[in-house]
């Protein structure tokens, strides 16, 4: 949750109902990203009054994905799932997820269909989807966003991943075991906002897109390799026109054009090149993907132990806090 003061309490009567019906004991695990409204407010009152709601509070806005998994590492259930906390994910689809799930599926999860966004959002999601579907190495499920339940062990797979730039949605599709799709109606927001600018849905499409997918590189190559092939043949002609024939070359303005256009292809696979290396110095730096300010409420619970993968708690030590 950021910032969804609104929706709160709405979100956990949904969910603590359609819970309660399907008869089984469970966890509602909230990640508050930092919000600068009174959701935090709000969460601390509803953890007094129900023991099972345990929050995790971070120092600032750590972003969507780093969110879900703090959520996943602090889960403990036999089996997770994974909602946003506007309402547009609808938690009455849970129980058809549930069913997947006991039929023995280790991942359900749900297929988006008739979103209710508006027209431009709606094609950009569309075409978004089926880029990267294409081009990935990894088939992500198209029109699936992080909305799923999964095994248990599927989680401790993903939450042994140190990676530095998760798009959970993608490694959840790279980790394999059984999986399937289940269709539901994206519901429209009825209260807040979204958070989601067109800013940051770019940048989670380019998170997308550089983890799972090398088509960008391969396409500055063979960018590069047809335009030197271009350059050799003009090369060639312009030789044969003035050595065998004796007509003289023209020109600056072709000259001109032609470093404006190699110039801005060379800035243009720089700035692909770029955005790998940088993921790859986020990488080596080692920083926490998160960071918790406070936790609180969980019946039971006792402490939280956010550990980094592949780095164990030594024994007797306190737990890690990111």
């Amino acid at each position: 949750m950021f910032n969804e003061e609104a929706v709160v309490r709405a979100l956990h009567e949904r969910v603590c109902d359609v819970m309660e019906a399907l008869g089984d004991p469970f966890e509602l695990v909230v990640v508050d990203d930092g919000s600068s409204d009174s959701t935090l407010d709000v969460l601390r009152q509803l953890a007094n009054e129900d023991r099972r709601i345990r929050v995790l509070s971070f120092s600032r806005n750590f972003g969507h994905q780093a969110a879900v998994t703090a959520g996943l590492r602090a889960s403990r259930g036999r089996a997770v799932i994974v909602m946003d906390g506007d309402l547009q994910d609808p938690p009455e689809v849970i129980p058809r997820l549930v069913e997947r799930w006991r039929e023995g599926y280790d991942v359900a999860y749900a297929v988006r269909r008739k979103r209710k966004e508006g027209w431009f959002k709606r094609q950009a999601y569309a075409l978004f989807y089926r880029l990267l579907h294409a081009v990935a190495y990894v088939k992500v499920p198209v029109d699936s966003g992080d909305f799923a339940l999964m095994d248990r062990r599927v989680v401790d797979v993903l939450n042994a991943m140190p990676e530095r730039n998760p798009f959970v949605r993608g490694i959840r599709a790279w980790v394999g075991f059984r999986q399937i799709g289940v269709e539901y109606e994206r519901a429209a927001r009825t209260r807040g906002v979204s958070k989601y600018s067109l800013g940051r849905l770019v940048l989670l499409a380019l998170d997308g897109l550089v983890s799972y997918s090398y088509a960008p590189l391969r396409v500055v190559a063979n960018l590069g390799l047809l335009i030197s092939s271009f350059a050799f043949a003009v090369m060639a002609y312009l030789v044969v026109a003035k050595v065998v024939q004796g007509i003289p070359v023209p020109g600056w303005t072709s000259t001109v054009i032609l470093m404006l256009f190699l110039g801005g292809i060379q800035l243009l696979s720089i700035g692909v090149i770029g955005e790998y290396v940088g993921r790859i110095f986020d990488e080596v730096k080692q920083r926490p993907l998160f960071i918790v300010r406070e936790e609180f409420g969980g019946a039971a619970a006792g402490p939280l132990r956010l550990v980094e993968p592949g780095r164990p708690a030594a024994e007797g030590a306190p737990a890690a806090r990111a």
